[in-house]
């Protein structure tokens, strides 16, 4: 992929603000960041808890990363489709939170 490539799985889009995108693609190159740190501590055969209070801290990143999106979407995409009565988006959003909360 190119990066304007959409993956054949997505049916929907969302356009954010070039600030919204730089926030949540700086999040996920931070956390791109701390994986290839954890990577190099396993190939350093790195203490075990070592790099699972790495791990640890990836996960946060991730949730935080979630919040920030979910955040995003209801108060865009959410109340966007409500407004226009498409209210089939609070069981997307709905399976949607079910899946993070695993």
């Amino acid at each position: 992929m190119d990066g304007k490539e959409i993956c054949c799985s997505c049916k929907k889009m969302t356009v954010r603000s070039e600030e919204e995108q730089k926030k949540l693609i700086h999040r996920l190159k931070r956390i791109e960041g701390q994986v290839k740190g954890i990577c190099g501590m396993v190939e350093r055969n790195a203490y075990c808890t070592d790099i699972l209070m790495q791990s640890a801290a990836v996960n946060a990143a991730i949730n935080a990363f979630n919040k920030e999106l979910i955040g995003n979407h209801i108060k865009g995409c959410v109340a966007r489709d409500l407004r226009q009565g498409k209210e089939e988006v609070v069981d997307e959003l709905i399976t949607a939170l079910q899946k993070l909360m695993k």
